[in-house]
């Protein structure tokens, strides 16, 4: 009898903590208020356009959905199986990029050729394959880590190929994109131990190189103008941000109420998508922008525990994955709340979890998934479990 209620409590101990509690309360809070958001900063335009006040409610709840069974999906995947395709997928990424710049293929708008029309779906591409670029430089570092630490063509190699992809989506044109991708490119090249002049070195060549980038290009060069000096176009180049800022003063301390936003009646474009941080920011206040600052940095927090506890435990690839992931998320959040806060160019990121968006929904529940699976491997190695054992229900 003691030894079957010794076993019965250790099957209700492990089954509790085979996952990271604190990164899905995370992850499901900040789920919870982007689509509370989605439906209060959405509702006037949707109704405008559509004649009902929740299509764009509607459809991000539908992504929602659709993201959970992602999640539980990639909950059942073996994180060995990306690593086996990992060195395939920059070829993928690269095919897809192509793809999009094909007149009649990739869908404009705004100016931007970003979408492939999939009939029930617009993928923005750029999403995926940041997805697939963290995947393929984690299995490269696995691969050539010790060329990497100890050769100059161990991190030029990589960095040439992302140099071609980065100037692919400069085509499109999506600098946001290609930013956050040298930079978590860069961070998983430190993490992996690159010599320190070297990554100086890269830091300033990649530095060097976007702001050439920002200042050749006048659309670019007008947003970083216009980022130092809105008031000064606050009807034309500054208008967006003027708005944005507009909307942070509103807000104080409480906000003016959930639903009570004037920025959204078409006074800040892109309030749903982009700049759902400054309607957020107009309606809590500065306590909602507290809590959600809050949750983001314990879902990061939580992300680079879990990549750290991995590595120790000798699983590299899935440990360089996790790095890059959570360096990602972290970086667009960073961005993004920059952006609309005036404290950063515009750069066209959403909000992680948070802003409304086919793409960038489920690509980041993805990356929730994986992040959980990872973790949920390295906790089965540490109780001497396998997978397999796992999905059986047996603890034997």
């Amino acid at each position: 009898m003691t030894n079957s209620m010794a076993f019965a409590k250790r099957q209700k101990d492990v089954a509790i903590s085979l996952y990271d509690r604190w990164f899905i309360g995370a992850g499901i809070a900040i789920l919870a208020i982007g689509i509370m958001m989605v439906a209060s900063s959405s509702i006037v335009i949707s109704d405008k356009l559509y004649h009902q006040p929740f299509h764009y409610l509607f459809r991000q709840v539908i992504y929602l959905l659709l993201g959970i069974g992602l999640i539980m999906a990639l909950l059942r995947v073996e994180i060995a199986r990306f690593e086996r395709f990992s060195p395939l997928l920059i070829l993928v990424a690269i095919f897809l990029l192509l793809l999009v710049l094909i007149p009649g293929l990739g869908k404009e708008v705004n100016g931007s050729r970003r979408w492939l029309d999939l009939i029930v779906f617009r993928l923005q591409v750029s999403e995926l394959v940041k997805l697939l670029v963290v995947m393929y430089l984690a299995s490269y570092l696995v691969r050539f880590g010790d060329q990497v630490r100890t050769e100059v063509v161990g991190f030029i190699k990589p960095m040439g190929l992302l140099s071609v992809i980065c100037l692919l989506l400069l085509f499109q044109p999506d600098f946001g994109a290609a930013a956050v991708i040298m930079a978590t490119a860069l961070g998983l090249m430190y993490i992996a131990g690159v010599r320190f002049w070297q990554f100086v070195v890269l830091f300033l060549v990649v530095l060097a190189g976007l702001a050439v980038l920002a200042v050749s290009s006048p659309y670019r060069m007008a947003r970083v103008t216009t980022f130092l000096r809105p008031w000064a176009n606050q009807y034309t180049s500054g208008y967006q941000l003027t708005q944005s800022l507009i909307a942070f003063g509103r807000g104080g301390i409480f906000g003016v109420g959930l639903g009570e936003s004037v920025q959204k009646l078409f006074y800040l474009p892109e309030a749903h998508t982009d700049f759902l941080f400054a309607v957020l920011a107009e309606e809590l206040g500065l306590v909602g922008v507290g809590i959600v600052l809050s949750l983001f940095t314990l879902l990061i927090y939580r992300g680079f525990v879990i990549a750290r506890k991995t590595f120790k435990a000798g699983n590299y690839y899935s440990a360089y994955l996790a790095y890059g992931l959570t360096m990602w998320i972290g970086l667009q959040v960073i961005i993004n709340i920059g952006v609309n806060s005036g404290l950063l160019p515009t750069k066209g990121l959403t909000l992680p979890l948070m802003s409304y968006g086919g793409s960038s929904m489920l690509v980041n529940c993805a990356l929730l998934g994986l992040l959980l699976r990872i973790d949920h491997e390295r906790r089965l190695q540490e109780y001497g479990l396998s997978s397999r054992v796992r999905r059986r229900g047996d603890y034997r």
